[in-house]
């Protein structure tokens, strides 16, 4: 091979070096943000926000930040700190603790099928949005007693955040108003949907006599005329897919001059909604002790107890009026089985599910 060759060949070879050299290293590179397919099995679609839809990283930002301590004040609690997934993200506190060891003002909510929650947030509706709730218990000082100024300038400052948000939103720019979509779009995800109900619907379990008559017992409406078929209609208030019906009821907690907590009435200024709370979903309500909006019940076994005769109010529901004044009536094997219906809503795939646990 003459020299002219050997030159030639050189000459091409530095070219090519060149070239691939200012190429970026491929693991540099900003993964592709598809979007994310969020799986819900036989639910019914769920009603998404337009203007912040699913998507790999923006799902992946949201998880990242909902077990981020630094949203504290304290950087010693994160959303994660009082929903906590092995309790179907809900804390096992009556109240919970903030950082400055203050309780809260209710029971922590679960958070999971939030995409079909379309009526407000917290118990009395006070968030409109779910991103709007996402960033209030940050800057509630009996919570994480938080600035979004701060928060924002310690996710900026941090090597790991601005990238990611490029990675979510195109921009590495960190803003209140993409931290609350963040965490909406993780939170939307969160799905439980495989107890052993659903399993019996889809032809997979087979319920015990006594879960059987609980089942009965939750969706037969109230008939005092005819006790022997009368039934404890659970699902006047716990229905559809989720086992809620996104309306603000007073559920028989308290007489007109026991009640502590106004409620809804706080939000809207209605007398008519004095005492009246979110109805919460009862999947996972195994999981989620103790239970109402001031968690005074401890048990299941305390629930249906309430249940079977309820404190009459000016505000108190019709349905729950109707029973009154004897209640329901229910034999103690009646409220077994209620209870053990309920026991059939936990979802054990739920609070073990990686996607759904710490990134870090």
């Amino acid at each position: 091979m003459n020299k002219r060759k050997i030159t030639a060949i050189l000459l091409i070879a530095s070219l090519v070096l060149a070239i691939n050299a200012c190429k970026k290293d491929p693991a540099e590179e900003a993964p592709s943000n598809l979007p994310y397919v969020l799986s819900y099995g036989a639910f019914p679609d769920p009603e998404l926000p337009a203007d912040n839809p699913l998507t790999t990283e923006g799902v992946k930002l949201g998880r990242m930040l909902f077990y981020e301590k630094m949203l504290s004040r304290t950087n010693t609690q994160s959303c994660a700190s009082c929903h906590m997934q092995q309790f179907a993200f809900t804390d096992t506190a009556t109240l919970s603790l903030g950082v400055k060891g203050l309780k809260g003002k209710r029971q922590a909510m679960s958070v999971f099928n939030m995409a079909w929650h379309t009526n407000e947030f917290f118990w009395d509706g006070r968030a409109h949005l779910l991103r709007d709730q996402s960033l209030m218990p940050i800057q509630d000082e009996l919570e994480m007693d938080e600035k979004l100024d701060n928060v924002i300038s310690k996710l900026q400052a941090s090597p790991l955040y601005p990238k990611q948000f490029k990675r979510a939103f195109g921009t590495e720019t960190v803003t209140a108003d993409l931290l609350s979509k963040a965490l909406e779009q993780f939170m939307m995800t969160i799905v439980s949907n495989s107890s052993k109900y659903d399993d019996y619907l889809a032809g997979k379990a087979t319920l015990t006599p006594e879960e059987e008559r609980g089942r009965y017992l939750f969706f037969t409406e109230y008939n005092p005329g005819f006790p022997a078929i009368s039934g404890a209609d659970c699902q006047h208030c716990h229905s559809g897919a989720n086992f809620e019906n996104d309306l603000y009821m007073n559920n028989g907690l308290d007489k007109d001059v026991d009640i502590a907590d106004i409620g809804r009435e706080k939000v809207t200024g209605d007398p008519a909604d004095r005492a009246k709370f979110k109805v919460p979903s009862l999947r996972n309500v195994a999981l989620t002790a103790p239970y109402m909006h001031d968690g005074r019940f401890k048990t299941l076994e305390e629930v249906v107890n309430h249940y079977n005769l309820v404190e009459n109010s000016g505000t108190l529901d019709p349905s729950f009026q109707q029973q009154l004044p004897g209640g329901l009536l229910l034999s103690e094997a009646d409220k077994a089985a209620l209870v053990a219906f309920l026991k059939t809503l936990t979802d054990k795939k739920l609070v073990s599910n990686p996607e759904y646990s710490s990134p870090f």
